[in-house]
């Protein structure tokens, strides 16, 4: 299961932030929580941290953060292919919506913010009240354009 699933911009500001259970069940907690997760992650190269008895999953790209966060006990590689999931099928949607943009690949903090209801619906078909619903991209987005 996912804890939470988080969008923080370049300089830690939360965009998106699902919270799947009453680990942080306050505003202040979570926001605390996302602080210290992106100072903590912001600067480092690698994709896995264990932060306050959680495991995190993280990646950057361009001007955004993207974290999972699991319990302790938590597969990391499970963690890791629903960060995946999100990464490409946001990609691939970034394409679609940009097919005129080809040279853009990677998803910004600007698409992030004219897609957002976009992205919900994403994050909802991978995560559904922490159960990982889905892992891979193009299931995800098939099950989009039925919508």
């Amino acid at each position: 299961t996912v804890k939470a699933l988080l969008i923080l911009d370049s300089l830690g500001q939360r965009l998106l932030a699902k919270y799947y259970d009453g680990t942080f069940p306050t505003a202040k907690e979570q926001a605390a929580f996302e602080r210290n997760i992106f100072s903590k992650t912001h600067r480092a190269g690698g994709e896995i941290a264990c932060l306050e008895g959680l495991t995190v999953v993280y990646r950057s790209s361009v001007d955004l953060f993207f974290y999972v966060v699991g319990g302790c006990q938590e597969n990391e590689l499970m963690l890791l292919a629903v960060l995946t999931c999100l990464l490409d099928t946001l990609g691939h949607l970034l394409r679609d919506v940009s097919h005129l943009l080809a040279h853009r690949k990677e998803v910004e903090k600007r698409w992030l913010l004219d897609n957002m209801e976009g992205t919900f619906l994403v994050v909802d078909e991978i995560v559904d009240r922490g159960v990982i619903l889905e892992s891979d991209p193009q299931q995800v987005i098939q099950r989009l354009s039925l919508r």
